[in-house]
Formats: structure tokens, C-alpha cells, sequence
């Protein structure tokens, strides 16, 4: 279906429509109503990619994709669209997948650590203002110069109550810590854990390197993230594609112009990924999207009009496959004048007035050349996915996580020592000093006041001593070691 530099996607009245690999890496779109045939066209470039050796990361907002690890089914309209394409040699068949899930109940697990998510993400997850946003970068400061791991969420809630606690020792180098804050913070991280989101942060963490794989032929390996539950929080969503993409741009080396791209990484409704974003995210969005084309990696977004993407992205995006838009409201005709205007027309026809009138598998589709400069938009009939139009099978997909290759590796959540830990450490141990400081006292005043006094009263101070040392070794907090001055207060007022 594809040489060795081109993919194709389909077919028009001029002849087969090809995707210039070389090209790959700059990026695409594939836009259109809902049931036009988006996620064909996602399907079928995904297969492509992976028959090429690229592999592909994509997210499975809707549930249909786990098909593409299974064999498509023998259909009399396929045999006559391939026909009429002109494929020769189409053949039916499953791609290699892997299949992952934030929450780990439809694949493996992905997580990361807080100290790798940043706090600029961070922050912006939980839409924290500038105030807010300061104590998060000065709590991953903090950590970071006192020597502590911050790998989850209770390193975090643990590090904003010390600062909290020590603000006065703190604030002369880190700036103000107001405790106001810090609770409006613990309130957002208590609302967020709530809603399922902690499971993202944790080890072991995600190895990219896993993402990049092939299969025994060279047959690029196709991730598929399940979004299903995932989509419900579309924050959490948007918030970790962009996670992703950053990680790749920051870990992978520079490969200039490659024959095709390293990975290929598909983003379902993409339109989360803007909505409501405070704009120093857009921004980060925006460069990422423009930069890490020279690391190999294409992103292609997938929404239902090009007017979902702010300018700046959507001028990086030079593949592009437009299905079908309803223009019924003003809103809709202005949004069918922006897809128009995106493409480099063709004589033949008005692509305005196409694009409302393109049936379901049809696309308007424009790749950029050898030189870079975006093709003529053709009427395309999209090519046939090989692999199954629909979700696995729960016994199917069950079967392919058993047989994973990457089976054990995250399926367990591993809590190695970090803030939390040391913070708890060094909070025993100050209360364990209060207390024996405050025993030492009160040992003198006894042995100067009470020598005469009986072996029973001696035997009930022990257990006295025994109680308060019991609690302030298992109470860290201020509070703990008021209670045992106050015990111990009242023990001495006694003798």
C-alpha cells in the first residue's frame, strides 16, 4: 500500500494521494464532523506509519482503536473501494500494540514523578494563580536543595505544610509563604486525588524508550492509550499529552531531516488541549509543536475544525485530511471558511462548497512536496483500514496484556523514599528531642525535690514517662508536642 517513501492514504480522479514520509515530521491534522470518517483516516495513516517502521502513539478517546491490534474482516464494499483506489496489495491483517491506561484497568500503568512533571504543569493543572503558582515552584525548589526526591502527591503535601511550619526560617531566601495559600493548594490537591488523578504520579515511571519500539520484522509498535475514563477529566487529558510530548522533545537527539519521522503521536479531540488554557500553557503548546520536528517526531491532531487550533499551531501543521462539516448556523459556515482557507486550492472545484458536501469516507487532502510546499487539495477516497474497524474483545484485549512485552514492568506501584519519608523522619526525631530535653528537666527538679519520696510513686512516673514518649514519637506535628509539654507540665505541677 505503501513504497518505501510514501503512504498512501487514498485515491482521486488524478490517481493515489501519498504522504511524503520525509514530510511526515511536519506535522498534520485531520479534521471533519462527527461520523465522517476521522478515525479511519487516523487508522489508516496510524498502519501506514507502523508498516513504514515508525512508531505510533495514539489516545483512544472513544474506544474503537484497540481494533487495530486485530485482523479486519472481508467486506464486499472493501473490495470495492480497494479496487477503485487501485490498491495491490492490500492484505488484512493486526499491528503490533501496546495498551496503556493513567489508571491501569485497560493496560499498563503510566506514571511519572512530580520532580520530571515540573511545576509549570503542575501548576497549571490545578489553574493555580500567581501566588499559588510560586509556592509550587518554591516547594520543588526547596526539595531539590535540601537533597528530597519529590515523586508523588503526599512528598508534595508533606513539603507545603513543612514550609508552612518554617516559613519564618524560609521565606528570607525563598520569598513569602503564605499559609493561606498553602491551604488553598491542599484543597485543590485533595479535590484532585479524589477524582482519580494521584494514580499518575508515583514509580516506576514511564521509560520513553518504551514507546519507541518495533516488532520482530521492523513493524513500528502502536501504543494505544485508553482515554475512555481519562476523557472525563479533560484537564488531566490535555495536561499529559502536552507532558509527553515535552518529555520526548527534551530527552531525544536532534535528527535533522530523517527519511521518515522516529515516532508519530496522534492527539484525539485536540481541541481539549486549548480549551480554557491559561496562555503561558498555549504557549509551551506552541513551541513544542514548532520544535520537535527536528527530533523526529510528527504530531498530528484530530478535531472537528481547524478553527479548534490557534493559529500558531495550526500553521505548523502541513498534512492535512479534511472530512465533511455542517454548515446549519453561522458559526458552522465561518468554520467550513476556515478549513477552505487552509488548503491550497484546486481549479477544478470550490473547496468551500466541497467540504459540506463530501459523503463519509471522503476527505479533502493536501501533503506537502519534496520541498516542503503544501500540495494541491484533491477529493480523496480514503483507503481501507487492514486492521479491524472496532474494539477488541474483553478476552482479547486480556490476552494481549498477558503476552505484552512489557508485562510486570509497571503493573506494580513502587513507593521508594522521598520527601514525604524524610520529612516524617526528621519530625519523629525533633519531637523524640523535645521530649527527652523536656525529661532531662524535669529529672533534675525531681532529683532536687522529691528524693525522700516512695519506690511506688517512682514506679508511676515511669509510666507517665513511658506515655509521653510514646505519643510525641508517634505525633510529629506542633500540635503533638504541645500535648506532651502539657503532660509533662502537669506531671511536674503534681510532684
Amino acid at each position: 500500500m505503501s513504497d518505501s517513501a510514501n503512504l498512501l492514504i487514498g485515491g482521486c480522479t488524478q490517481g493515489q494521494i501519498n504522504l511524503n514520509l520525509r514530510m511526515a515530521n511536519r506535522h498534520g491534522l485531520i479534521a471533519g464532523a462527527t461520523g465522517t470518517g476521522k478515525t479511519v483516516s487516523l487508522q489508516v495513516l496510524a498502519e501506514g506509519f507502523a508498516r513504514a517502521g515508525v512508531p505510533v502513539f495514539m489516545a483512544d478517546v472513544k474506544g474503537d482503536l484497540s481494533g487495530m491490534a486485530a485482523s479486519g474482516k472481508p467486506h464486499p464494499k472493501v473490495d470495492e473501494r480497494v479496487s477503485s483506489i487501485g490498491i495491490t496489495d492490500y492484505q488484512q491483517r493486526g499491528y503490533p500494540a501496546i495498551f496503556w491506561d493513567l489508571y491501569g484497568e485497560q493496560g499498563h500503568p503510566i506514571r511519572t514523578t512530580l520532580a520530571e512533571f515540573g511545576p509549570l504543569l503542575f501548576a497549571s493543572f490545578l489553574d493555580l494563580n500567581d501566588a499559588q503558582t510560586g509556592l509550587i515552584y518554591s516547594a520543588f525548589k526547596i526539595a531539590d536543595d535540601q537533597g528530597m526526591l519529590m515523586l508523588d502527591l503526599k512528598d508534595l503535601k508533606s513539603m507545603l505544610n513543612w514550609m508552612k511550619d518554617n516559613r519564618k526560617d524560609l521565606e528570607s531566601e525563598y520569598g513569602g509563604i503564605s499559609p493561606n495559600s498553602v491551604a488553598a493548594i491542599l484543597r485543590k490537591l485533595l479535590a484532585f486525588e479524589e477524582q482519580g488523578g494521584d494514580v499518575f504520579f508515583g514509580e516506576p515511571a514511564l521509560v520513553l524508550e518504551d514507546l519507541i519500539k518495533h516488532d520482530f520484522s521492523g513493524v513500528g509498535v502502536i501504543n494505544i492509550l485508553d482515554a475512555t475514563k481519562l476523557i472525563q477529566e479533560p484537564r488531566l487529558y490535555a495536561i499529559f499529552l502536552l507532558w509527553l510530548i515535552s518529555e520526548l522533545f527534551e530527552q531525544l537527539p536532534e535528527v535533522g531531516d530523517a527519511d521518515k519521522p522516529k515516532m508519530v503521536f496522534f492527539f484525539d479531540e485536540a481541541h481539549l488541549l486549548f480549551d480554557n488554557a491559561p496562555k503561558i500553557l498555549i504557549e509551551k503548546i506552541e513551541q513544542v509543536v514548532r520544535l520537535i520536528r527536528s527530533k523526529g517526531v510528527g504530531v498530528y491532531f484530530v478535531t472537528q475544525s481547524p478553527a479548534d487550533i490557534p493559529d500558531d499551531v495550526l500553521g505548523q501543521l502541513g498534512n492535512r485530511v479534511q472530512h465533511a462539516l455542517r454548515a446549519f448556523t453561522p458559526k458552522d459556515q465561518k468554520a467550513v471558511r476556515v478549513a477552505a482557507q487552509t488548503f491550497r486550492p484546486n481549479p477544478s472545484f470550490d473547496t468551500e462548497d466541497a467540504i459540506t458536501n463530501l459523503g463519509v469516507g471522503e476527505a479533502l487532502v493536501s501533503c506537502l512536496d519534496d520541498k516542503g510546499a503544501p500540495g494541491i487539495v484533491e477529493k480523496t477516497l480514503i483507503c481501507p483500514p487492514q486492521s479491524r474497524m472496532g474494539p477488541l474483545l474483553e478476552q482479547e484485549r486480556t490476552e494481549k496484556l498477558a503476552h505484552s512485552p512489557l508485562k510486570g514492568k509497571y503493573d506494580t506501584l513502587v513507593d521508594n523514599e522521598s520527601a514525604y519519608e524524610i520529612l516524617k523522619k526528621r519530625a519523629e526525631e525533633l519531637a523524640a528531642q523535645e521530649v527527652d530535653a523536656q525529661q532531662d528537666t524535669f529529672d533534675g527538679e525531681y532529683a532536687t525535690k522529691s528524693t525522700a519520696r516512695s519506690s511506688g510513686g517512682r514506679k508511676r512516673q515511669g509510666v507517665f514517662e513511658a506515655m509521653a514518649k510514646s505519643a510525641a514519637r508517634s505525633i510529629g506535628s506542633s500540635i503533638g508536642r504541645q500535648i506532651v509539654r502539657g503532660i509533662l507540665g502537669s506531671i511536674i505541677g503534681k510532684r
